[in-house]
Formats: C-alpha cells, sequence, structure tokens
C-alpha cells in the first residue's frame, strides 16, 4: 500500500513539534480522535475538518482507561492496515498511532474528571468511563495542538462532557459535533457492530426504530416522557437478543431527566445484543 501522501507517527514529541512548526506557519490543524476500526462515520469527521482546517491530524488509540473490568478492550475490533488507508483516501495528513507506555507513562497519576454529565445516561452503568475518556481527549490535546477537534454526535454525552471540559478548562480549541451516520436502514454506524451476528445486526434495528417511535408520538403531542420511555422500551423488547441497559430523555446540555417535554429533547439510549452493547440517540421535536 502506498502511504507516501500520508504521515504515520507514533512519537509525542515528533507530532508536537510538527504542531508547532504548521502553527508557526500560521496553518490550521484539526484534530479527529478515534479508535480505530473506521468506518463511514469517522470518514465524515475527516470531511468535516477539511472545511475548516489546512491539516488534519486522525489518532488512533483504544484508551484503556476508558474500559472497565470485564468490558471489551481486549477485543475491540482492529484494522490498523485498512484504517490507514482510509484516512489517506478521505484526505488525512497525519495518522497519529501512540502506545499505551507513552500516554500512561510509569507512575502516571493525573486525571480529568468532571462533576455531574459523567453520572448521567452511560455513566450509570460505566462509572469510569467518562474520567478515561476526559483524560485522555486532554491529553490528545496537548500533544496535537489543534485548533479544532470534530466528534461524532452518536456519542452524545462524550460530546457533551467534553465540550463542557473545553469550556470549564478554557482551551483556545473549537469542538464540532457531526450528526449520527447511520446505515441504509438506519443501524447507527460503530465499530462494534461488526461483532453482531447475522441475527442480532437484525434485532440491533429496533434501536433506531425505537426513537423514531418516540419521535412520532411526540409530533402527535404525547409530550409525557415516561410514556414514550415505556413505547421505546416496546419495541426493543420485542426483538431477541436485546436487553435494555438504559433509555433517558432528558435536556440535551445538561443531561437531566425530563418528566414533561416542551421544547427539543434528547432521548439516549443503550442496549446489549448478547455480548455487544450498542448506543443510539435522537433529537426528539414537537
Amino acid at each position: 500500500m502506498d502511504k507516501k501522501n500520508i504521515e504515520i507517527i507514533t512519537s509525542i514529541k515528533k507530532i508536537q513539534a510538527r504542531s508547532d512548526t504548521l502553527r508557526c506557519l500560521g496553518k490550521k490543524i484539526a484534530l479527529i480522535p478515534t479508535m480505530g476500526f473506521l468506518h463511514k462515520g469517522h470518514l465524515s469527521l475527516i470531511s468535516e475538518g477539511k472545511k475548516y482546517c489546512d491539516d488534519i491530524v486522525l489518532s488512533i488509540y483504544v484508551n484503556p482507561t476508558q474500559f472497565a473490568p470485564g468490558e471489551d478492550l481486549e477485543t475491540y475490533p482492529k484494522s490498523l492496515e485498512q484504517d490507514i488507508e482510509l484516512a489517506q483516501k478521505q484526505g488525512a495528513n497525519v495518522v497519529f498511532l501512540p502506545e499505551d507506555k507513552q500516554i500512561y507513562q510509569d507512575g502516571f497519576q493525573t486525571y480529568v474528571e468532571l462533576e455531574k454529565l459523567p453520572h448521567h445516561l452511560c455513566g450509570m452503568s460505566r462509572p469510569t468511563h467518562f474520567k478515561g475518556v476526559a483524560t485522555v481527549v486532554t491529553k490528545l490535546f496537548n500533544i496535537v495542538k489543534p485548533h479544532i477537534a470534530v466528534f461524532g454526535q452518536k456519542d452524545f454525552q462524550q460530546l457533551a462532557v467534553i465540550k463542557r471540559m473545553v469550556q470549564d478548562l478554557n482551551f483556545d480549541i473549537k469542538i464540532i459535533g457531526i450528526p449520527t451516520v447511520r446505515e441504509a436502514d438506519g443501524l447507527a454506524m460503530s465499530s462494534r457492530n461488526s461483532n453482531l451476528t447475522k441475527d442480532q445486526r437484525k434485532s440491533a434495528l429496533a434501536l433506531h426504530s425505537a426513537l423514531l417511535k418516540a419521535q412520532n408520538l411526540y409530533k402527535n403531542r404525547i409530550n409525557d416522557a415516561s410514556r414514550l420511555i415505556k413505547a421505546a422500551s416496546n419495541v426493543i423488547l420485542s426483538k431477541p437478543d436485546l436487553a435494555i441497559d438504559y433509555i433517558q430523555i432528558c435536556d440535551p446540555e445538561t443531561l437531566e431527566s425530563i418528566e414533561t417535554l416542551t421544547k427539543p429533547t434528547l432521548m439516549a439510549l443503550a442496549v446489549k445484543i448478547g455480548k455487544t452493547r450498542l448506543i443510539d440517540n435522537m433529537i426528539l421535536y414537537p
């Protein structure tokens, strides 16, 4: 594979020096943080970054601190050669591939943790997850030194956490969120979709169907959150192999639960399909 048009960097010092040089030249840098196994959703982030910046850095790092014991850290899908090829074709300039020993050197003991946002939605069943997310994203910001960073809205809570962190800690970085990219049948694109069997893949369509059901009811003036959640639950539980982690209706900024909808409101859900956990969300409009 010809990689001459894309640079592969593993050294933190090297990419910091590179960013310093580009900044001195007046170039704008976009960071696309990923855990690899790229799909069209990730590629849309690259395309968005190119609208604003001269240089696109795509990081691939499966961050161990955002996985709890028993989660899928060891089995998280990987496809490095394909990822590099896709990143190059999409127009990324650099793929940054740090190793654990660089990100979390011996004696590492400094973490970034938010007080409120992580305690909703995914944070209820993954209490240490967003501490790991906030920490690694902070480190990537300090390493790559981007002007903007682009994230997908499928991970809505992650995006909310990062936006709040950037505001609270005065990072001079613009955070851009991109709408969820879906398969033709509505399933939100996710690296973990590759873990699904054929039958599980069919059952997984219930996540999007449940959101659409709630949206349709809200448009028909049903604004009681408990009724909308019940309707969405019935859609999901009608399919085999599905177990609900949570379905919540909440404020898009604070993620606080809402009982009666009066404005555009977030419905977010997490569902386990066998051993695979998928998330999805939608802003419900009246």
